[in-house]
């Protein structure tokens, strides 16, 4: 569709997020490094609405991170709080209509934090924050919180001891785990993943942690395939010319096996991966700064077989020099919507949506069409 302004005057640290309770999108932003921000919109086709802005942080806000809990129909922010010694911080808010409104913040870590990442567990119905603690030497973190009204967070659990970026986590609903993919630093910034579970409370324990790229690796997004059952990783392959790269993982217990050849998606330099599953089509669907093509954000549809991925031709969503990319996807609508700043556009912040519109048909699916009329829902 044709990219529609939310926010004037380079917004940052743009995070949206899908409200499948109240089928809007919800996108987190900071404004001109003065406050976080969130914004309702609702798709309709190929365009989107908004509804008024609404200030979650009266603070310089960045490092945002959104995700959607499914038992409490609530959205949670996770954040750098700049106006608070750079503490991390979570909020909670409702949608209404067009609008949403926000619980007190809660500290989830009293240091510098940043890197921040945030996922829901569905099994367990418990929020997840990754991040990079720089209270504590720099190291990959994580802590598990319970929704009640405000969250409640368990105890910060170390999942990588050395200076940890890019990172990205997701959950595996096959396997009920975490996937936390990040970029080691303490490993010549190789790409590596890490498998999480969490107990009946809010106790997160790790496995092994796993190499998918034995190269310096950044720009990293993870999403997880219900129909393969498989966990994408997306990434920026700085071995392989800052190509745009993803790999294949499966995860059993506590380990994550990537079994195949990373696949390249983008031969240029990419920037702000973000990967998202589109459970209307069955493919994982990544937005993406192309720096080969003048900094356009672009998307590609790839499709999982065991543990390979096959990519379609690159589309782009929208033309001009795009940051702070990221993406969601709307499953009422079937749409993925990409958020983003538009250096191009006086440095506002739009946001596009995508729709898949190729066919699933093949000579062997087709059942066959009805001999007469059959009413919607009705057996034919």
């Amino acid at each position: 569709g044709t990219p529609v302004l939310f926010e004037t005057g380079n917004p940052s640290s743009i995070a949206p997020i899908f409200d499948s309770n109240a089928g809007k999108v919800v996108i987190g932003y900071n404004v001109t490094t003065t406050s976080g921000t969130a914004i309702v919109g609702t798709v309709s086709g190929t365009s989107i609405s908004y509804g008024t802005p609404v200030v979650f942080e009266a603070a310089n806000t960045d490092n945002i991170a959104a995700t959607f809990d499914t038992n409490n129909n609530v959205v949670v922010f996770a954040y750098r709080d700049r106006g608070n010694s750079n503490y991390g911080t979570s909020i909670v808010g409702t949608v209404s209509g067009t609008s949403i409104s926000f619980t007190a913040p809660v500290v989830f870590e009293s240091a510098d934090t940043d890197q921040i990442s945030a996922t829901f567990d569905t099994n367990k119905n418990r929020v997840v924050v990754a991040y990079r603690d720089n209270g504590n030497s720099q190291y990959g973190t994580a802590i598990a919180a319970s929704i009640s009204g405000t969250p409640t967070f368990g105890t910060a659990v170390v999942f990588e001891s050395a200076n940890t970026m890019r990172i990205s986590c997701s959950f595996d609903s096959n396997s009920n785990k975490i996937v936390i993919a990040y970029q080691d630093v303490g490993n010549s910034d190789h790409g590596t993943a890490i498998v999480g579970d969490i107990n009946s409370s809010t106790v997160l324990t790790f496995g092994t942690a796993v190499v998918f790229e034995a190269a310096a690796t950044s720009e990293i997004s993870t999403t997880f395939d219900t129909v393969s059952k498989r966990v994408v990783v997306s990434y920026q392959d700085e071995g392989n010319s800052f190509y745009g790269t993803a790999n294949v993982g499966s995860v059993s217990g506590t380990t994550i096996t990537f079994g195949g050849t990373a696949t390249v998606f983008e031969t240029a330099s990419t920037y702000y991966t973000s990967a998202v599953f589109d459970t209307s089509s069955g493919k994982v669907a990544i937005s993406y700064k192309d720096n080969g093509n003048t900094g356009d954000a672009t998307v590609v549809l790839g499709t999982v077989s065991a543990y390979a991925i096959s990519f379609g031709t690159p589309v782009v969503a929208s033309t001009g020099n795009a940051f702070y990319l990221s993406s969601t996807y709307d499953s009422t609508n079937k749409a993925v919507v990409i958020a983003y700043g538009d250096n191009a556009a006086s440095d506002d912040g739009y946001a596009v949506v995508f729709k898949d519109v190729s066919s699933n048909l093949t000579a062997t699916n087709l059942l066959g069409i009805a001999a007469g009329a059959i009413t919607s829902g009705a057996s034919g």
